[in-house]
């Protein structure tokens, strides 16, 4: 946040290191945005996390399986969604919903994968932007542990937590929206 990075781990000797095999200690489904490249915002070098980004932080069975991945294979013992100020995923669904403009071809999966959020938003009297983003947030960590029962089993062990972030482009800040087995779990 006060612009003064370390930019640790990215020389060529942690990068022979990495040869022998890799360690992170996170993995991060984050949006595609380009203004949100998530070893930058968190100071991070090579093998530090393990970064998984679609727009708008959408699940698939893909995303689904290089999470598992990370938390059974690689003993990553975090798991963070990664939501953003001014997300167009977010803003795109929120037009949709108000004009029913849809994006044509593949871009409108978008749209559908992100409507729920929106919707369940709503329903809880939130009209901001803001706060849409933020329940975009905690609706991908909430279908993220319902899907998968390598992470559901591993947060319910305490193995592994589990927590919702929104990075604030105007400022730097990357805040909490929602944790799961974090203040448990002594290795987090």
């Amino acid at each position: 946040m006060e612009g003064q990075s370390a930019h640790p781990n990215q020389d060529p000797s942690r990068r022979e290191k990495l040869t022998a095999g890799q360690h992170p200690g996170a993995v991060v489904l984050a949006c595609s945005d380009s203004r949100v490249p998530v070893e930058i915002i968190f100071d991070q070098g090579l093998g530090d996390i393990f970064v998984i980004r679609t727009a708008g932080q959408i699940t698939d069975l893909s995303v689904l399986a290089s999470l598992e991945f990370a938390v059974d294979g690689l003993g990553v013992p975090l798991v963070v969604v990664l939501g953003h100020e001014s997300c167009g995923a977010v803003k795109a669904a929120h037009t949709a919903l108000e004009g029913g403009d849809l994006p044509g071809g593949f871009q409108r999966v978008l749209i559908e994968k992100v409507t729920p959020s929106l919707l369940a938003a709503r329903k809880d009297g939130r009209t901001e932007v803001s706060e849409f983003e933020q329940r975009h947030v905690a609706e991908i960590v909430e279908h993220i542990v319902d899907r998968s029962p390598e992470i559901k089993a591993r947060l319910a062990d305490g193995r592994v937590g589990v927590v919702g972030l929104r990075y604030r482009l105007s400022d730097g800040l990357a805040e909490t929206v929602v944790t799961k087995g974090v203040s448990e779990n002594p290795l987090i």
